[in-house]
């Protein structure tokens, strides 16, 4: 199908600019299909995947609601996570540039709430928060939503998911009828269904199916017993060495087993489930982002929202009912063009799984014996980074090039030992080069940043 260009859609000339300097020329499916009932002022219940561009259709439709003159919060968008918030607040921000001056706002746990309730104060356009924390604003009357003309749900299955119906439920009620409400979700089951019903008027329901694998990845299917999978994850990972790598487990539990056995096999590998609060959840995919961690074992509820850059293999310890799920999985490596590879475990009593998965893609999968491994003598490489946790950040007016400047300076450190940099509100987290951590840390530690000291400690994948 041929996508058609944002030009045929009723937006304003300067709306309409700001997306071509974005690169935005093209919609994508879900984009095409949701944005001319949203521009219409139709409710919505939208079916898509991470990274089909479903901010971005729900983005223009909240920004064209908005009177940029009127400062007031008009636009809601709830989120399950604080970093899929601030992905979602950063991406709109980008798309109101043609807008002009509009106010967007970010309120989350994990950080205090008396900073967000000065800045509430000030007033802002477009709130985008998760259901906790807006509804800690709402009980503290900090937080006004009596003026919404749009609301969005954002990842509506995997808030419900996480327990947040009750919170999402109130939050509803404290915006106003009529308003606009957009739903989005990965998949859209009959208790989501029924739960989220009374919160929309006669919506338009627009499904955008997982795409096919590309042919830019590569499936490799192994056969092995249930009890002996998690030692087969550590053979791939030495055999085919990833420089990072997504591991999928259908259950926390398996998470948190598959990630310890792979630490006792020598690989640099950390758990990502919904048990974990939400300052460990940062820590865990700065480590992984930034190369200082190569495997992430993660469910499919924690991982989703991720959005993971050159990622080397995926591996699926557990294989998935559903096929559509399946397919996610394996799309998030072979982005952007790149090379990609998806090794999937199949223990016997899952094969009719595998069977469902070959329906769909139209396509026999190919399997390979475990016996082919060669890791008797291989060794799980280190990750190539380790990250120096400094006790400063945004707080302390911090930032990237500060402290890049106090390494290369002090620290000694040429910029290609550096990597990435994130600062928080509170912490910031730099990867250094696993050859020269010590050496730098000795140098750093002594030393100033901006004129000032700061604590520092390594954290350890």
């Amino acid at each position: 199908m041929t996508s058609a260009p944002f030009s045929t859609l009723p937006l304003s000339a300067p709306v309409l600019a700001n997306l071509a300097t974005l690169g935005y020329h093209q919609m994508t499916p879900i984009q095409a299909q949701s944005l001319p009932p949203v521009l219409e002022g139709r409710d919505l219940i939208a079916q898509a995947e991470t990274g089909s561009g479903k901010t971005a259709a729900f983005g223009l439709g909240l920004l064209h609601r908005l009177d940029s003159a009127w400062l007031a919060v008009q636009g809601l968008v709830l989120c399950p996570t604080r970093e899929l918030a601030d992905q979602v607040a950063n991406e709109l921000r980008r798309l109101a540039r043609g807008e002009g001056n509009i106010k967007v706002l970010t309120l989350t746990g994990g950080v205090s709430s008396r900073p967000q309730a000065a800045s509430l104060e000030h007033g802002a356009h477009i709130v985008v928060g998760t259901p906790g924390r807006i509804r800690d604003h709402l009980r503290r009357g900090s937080l006004d939503l009596a003026h919404v003309k749009t609301l969005v749900l954002d990842e509506a299955d995997r808030m419900t998911d996480m327990g947040f119906y009750d919170e999402i439920a109130a939050i509803v009620g404290a915006c106003p009828q009529p308003r606009q409400t957009l739903l989005f979700s990965a998949t859209y089951p009959d208790d989501i269904r029924r739960a989220t019903a009374a919160f929309l008027n006669q919506p338009v329901e627009v499904t955008v199916k997982a795409q096919q694998t590309t042919d830019q990845i590569e499936q490799r299917f192994y056969e092995v017993e249930f009890g002996e999978r998690d030692a087969a994850v550590g053979h791939l990972l030495k055999q085919f060495r990833p420089v990072s790598a997504l591991v999928f487990c259908n259950t926390k539990v398996h998470c948190r087993e598959l990630a310890e056995e792979l630490r006792a096999q020598g690989c640099s590998a950390l758990a990502l489930h919904g048990d974990l609060e939400q300052r460990e959840r940062d820590e865990i995919l700065v480590l992984f982002s930034n190369r200082s961690c190569s495997v992430l074992v993660a469910t499919d509820v924690a991982a989703r929202g991720l959005d993971i850059a050159g990622l080397g293999a995926v591996i699926i310890a557990d294989v998935s009912r559903d096929t559509e799920v399946h397919v996610h999985r394996v799309g998030r490596t072979g982005r952007a063009g790149e090379s990609g590879l998806a090794l999937t475990l199949c223990a016997p009593n899952e094969k009719k799984w595998v069977s469902l998965i070959e329906t769909y893609q139209g396509a026999p999968v190919q399997w390979y014996p475990l016996e082919e491994l060669d890791t008797d003598h291989a060794e799980a490489s280190p990750a190539p980074m380790v990250t120096l946790c400094i006790r400063g950040g945004k707080k302390d007016k911090l930032r990237p090039g500060d402290v890049l400047g106090a390494l290369t300076g002090d620290g000694g450190l040429s910029k290609e030992q550096v990597g990435k940099i994130n600062v928080f509100e509170f912490m910031t987290y730099v990867a250094i080069d696993r050859q020269v951590a010590d050496q730098a840390f000795e140098r750093l530690n002594g030393g100033k940043i901006k004129g000032r000291s700061f604590s520092m400690r390594f954290v350890e994948a």
